[in-house]
């Protein structure tokens, strides 16, 4: 079983004038998919302690990480550049596929920055914030998840062939 973790990067969930319900939402989704959540975390919305949580994150052995919130272009929506702090490379596709999704749903899906990047052999996925942007981004996503961790942990992959 892969073990995965949430991080709720929000200044109001992490003050508790605001409950998280987009990170307890995204962990019934990954449980119901076969993913060992350790844990639901809540972090302010500042680079150092979104980048520190998923340096923990992968430090204990989570190969799949889930942020939501922050994605926005608003001045404290700094999700991506944590992530992109300690991570080594961005995995374009994955922040196209979600925005192409939402955009059926808002058309202010375009200013969303959800993206996905590789932390060594961990996948590091940042979604929006909102209950309904996270779960339908990550539902967007989730079935490249065991591909990707298969491709990241550097086992042999046989691709199938385009019909």
């Amino acid at each position: 079983m892969i073990r995965a973790r949430v991080i709720t990067c929000s200044d109001a969930a992490s003050s508790g004038t605001r409950e998280d319900r987009s990170g307890p939402a995204v962990r019934d989704i990954l449980v119901a998919e076969g993913y060992e959540v350790d844990a639901v975390m809540i972090v302010v919305d500042e680079i150092e302690a979104i980048a520190t949580a998923i340096e923990n994150a992968t430090g204990d052995g989570a190969r799949l990480v889930v942020t939501t919130g922050g994605t926005g272009i608003a001045p404290r929506d700094v999700t991506p550049e944590a992530t992109m702090k300690v991570c080594e490379r961005v995995i374009p596709g994955f922040g196209e596929l979600m925005r192409s999704t939402s955009l059926r749903s808002t058309p202010m899906a375009t200013l969303s920055r959800a993206q996905a990047a590789i932390r060594g052999t961990a996948l590091i996925v940042n979604l929006p914030g909102s209950v309904n942007g996270a779960t339908e981004n990550l539902r967007s996503v989730l079935a490249l998840f065991p591909h990707a961790l298969e491709l990241l942990a550097g086992a042999p992959v046989e691709h199938a062939e385009n019909r």
